[in-house]
């Protein structure tokens, strides 16, 4: 890489030079006078760089500028950050120059390059937007700088600091959302129901004084007669349960690649989803767990059941960079897997991407895994069938397109209600709608008390 480029000033005092030499000939000066104009000329434009060009490399040697990064923890998924770069000048003289940082293609960004003047020893902190549209581990590269010389004449290429690494994580804002709204007591406002708590469970959780339409049953005479009033057992939900996550890595999770998406993709959907429940489970007190399966050999990932405030994000650093492969899943042998991995009766969900012919495998992977623990399929629909769907029919393309999409959606609803036996836990909903759908089934199994 050439380490010195000529400036935009140096290119246009040639080209003028050039201009000139050709206006004198036409206005009949002889070619010896104009070639020794032009090196005349040109001694003093040679020597003039090669002062321009020792004066700055002597000022870069004796005191370079420096940068500063100012990374977040980690990025969240299609959500915009700004990231702050600090050049910091220790030496005595200003300098004028064009920056840009080096991005992860898997970042886009607004804001470079820059130019700025860095006055002598000051620091200037420059920022510029990145937004990430794919999860796992990003680098930013070195600082590269085009200084402007001393004199103008030329621009000086340099390379600053070392790379650095990001962890891009699923979208967050899904459990933030939640976590204000359940404090706010509007879950409803993201289609999450709420059901009354007061003396549904069997676990007792506390003492408190009666009130009109508390169960009598649930008096405790020995507080009464202490307290001198009616007091009742209140009860919650059970807790120290497992939910554990049996989540498709396989080709069917591929279903939208290449389709842009604000939300992302099928596959990214589906860990927001699972994400969520998570959260929801884990501030139930109940432990949560995962396993995968649809990859490759040796690229499945586990996660051993755990309870505790720290678990969410013990879990999205074991997924967060996990993506969907074209190989075939096995939905038996991942039943088995997790029957060997699991003894402990468990809320199993499996996260799929369910197709009529994938029948056959399934149902009897379900009832394997309904011999010890309860099972609830959610199966990703593909919005481009209910986009095909509603399309307008303005020919017999249209028409055939529309046919076909409400045909292939029958059939796959049919082999659904089969495969689950009309289950009323088990869900069929696009991406967008599956982190609801999953907290309501499992506030819906907490209140019956199937586990």
């Amino acid at each position: 890489m050439r380490q010195i480029i000529p400036s935009r000033a140096s290119v246009l005092v040639l080209a003028g030079a050039a201009v000139a030499c050709a206006i004198a000939l036409v206005l009949g000066l002889s070619l010896v006078q104009v070639v020794q104009a032009s090196g005349v000329a040109l001694g003093i434009g040679v020597a003039w760089v090669a002062a321009d060009l020792w004066l700055t490399l002597r000022a870069w040697r004796q005191a370079p500028l420096r940068t500063q990064r100012a990374l977040p923890d980690a990025l969240a998924l299609g959500v915009p950050r700004v990231l702050q770069l600090t050049l910091v000048n220790d030496g005595p003289q200003a300098w004028a120059l064009t920056l840009f940082d080096e991005v992860d293609p898997r970042l886009s960004f607004e804001g470079l390059p820059q130019q700025v003047q860095v006055p002598a020893g000051k620091r200037i902190e420059l920022r510029y937007t990145v937004t990430p549209h794919q999860r796992g581990l990003v680098h930013l590269g070195a600082t590269q700088l085009r200084l402007r010389s001393r004199g103008g004449s030329f621009e000086l290429l340099r390379t600053l600091g070392t790379g650095q690494r990001l962890h891009v994580y699923p979208n967050f804002a899904a459990v933030s959302r939640y976590a204000w709204l359940a404090g706010d007591r509007r879950l409803a406002q993201i289609g999450i129901k709420t059901y009354p708590q007061r003396g549904m469970g069997t676990d007792f959780k506390q003492l408190a004084e009666y009130k009109q339409g508390d169960p009598i049953r649930h008096i405790d005479w020995k507080a009464t007669l202490r307290y001198g009033k009616p007091i009742v057992r209140e009860f919650q939900d059970e807790r120290d349960q497992c939910v554990m996550f049996l989540l498709d890595c396989g080709r069917r999770m591929r279903a939208d690649e290449g389709v842009a998406s604000a939300d992302g993709s099928h596959f990214d959907q589906a860990l927001n989803a699972l994400m969520l429940l998570s959260y929801v489970a884990l501030k139930e007190g109940d432990e949560v767990g995962a396993i995968t399966f649809g990859h490759a050999a040796g690229q499945q990932r586990r996660f051993a059941p755990r309870k505790g405030t720290a678990t969410l994000n013990a879990l999205m650093a074991r997924l967060y960079d996990i993506e969907p492969s074209a190989t075939h899943s096995d939905y038996l042998l991942a039943a088995q897997d997790l029957l060997r991995a699991q003894h402990k009766r468990a809320l199993v969900i499996v996260i799929t991407n369910f197709r009529d012919e994938d029948a056959a495998e399934l149902t009897p992977a379900l009832k394997l895994l309904r011999t010890r623990h309860l099972v609830l399929v959610a199966s990703l629909r593909e919005r481009v069938l209910r986009e095909l769907g509603e399309q307008p029919i303005v020919d017999e393309q249209r028409a055939l397109e529309v046919a076909g999409a409400h045909l292939f959606s029958q059939s796959r609803s049919d082999a659904f209600r089969r495969v689950t036996g009309h289950d009323a836990l088990s869900v069929d909903v696009e991406p967008d709608a599956l982190a609801v759908a999953l907290v309501n089934r499992y506030h819906a199994v907490k209140r019956s008390r199937l586990l």
